[in-house]
């Protein structure tokens, strides 16, 4: 599909059904909006994201807490966020560039978790990398799960 003028249409968001054309239609639209709504939320995640690290910061061979809970925290949001944004007809179009994208981008972190994990392995504390990198990961999938059934029932 293309546009009037010929040119491919570039879906802002995977989730645009090119076949329907009221969707298709804010493909053709000015998108500078869409770039600003990220970084205006991506400066408040990453900004909150440093506030919190900042006040609980992990020394040496210490479980990363911050972090961890960060991306716990933001797979959380992120769940109950994908609710509002493909389960809803109200959901504002630049809601998921904004907190989506923007602050729950920059809010969660997995080069910190690389890194801390990492420093860890570097520190000789296998024990703490290895069940940093299991809980992360098997953390932030049921916190999404989580996110998802609260977000349904918030609904």
């Amino acid at each position: 599909m293309s546009t009037q003028d010929g040119r491919p249409f570039e879906a802002v968001d995977p989730d645009v059904d090119l076949h329907d054309e009221y969707q298709r239609d804010e493909l053709t639209r000015e998108r500078w909006h869409v770039p600003a709504a990220i970084a205006a939320g991506g400066a408040l995640g990453a900004v909150a994201r440093y506030g919190i690290s900042a006040a609980f910061p992990h020394p040496g061979a210490a479980f990363p807490w911050a972090t961890f809970g960060i991306n716990l925290a933001g797979c959380l949001l992120i769940g109950v966020l994908m609710v509002f944004v493909a389960e809803t007809e109200q959901a504002h179009p630049l809601l998921r560039p904004f907190a989506g994208v923007g602050v729950l981008g920059g809010f969660t972190t997995f080069s910190a978790y690389v890194e801390e994990t990492r420093q860890l392995v570097a520190a000789h504390a296998w024990g703490t990398a290895a069940g940093y990198v299991a809980s992360t990961l098997i953390g932030a999938l049921l916190s999404v799960y989580c996110g998802l059934m609260l977000g349904r029932a918030l609904r």
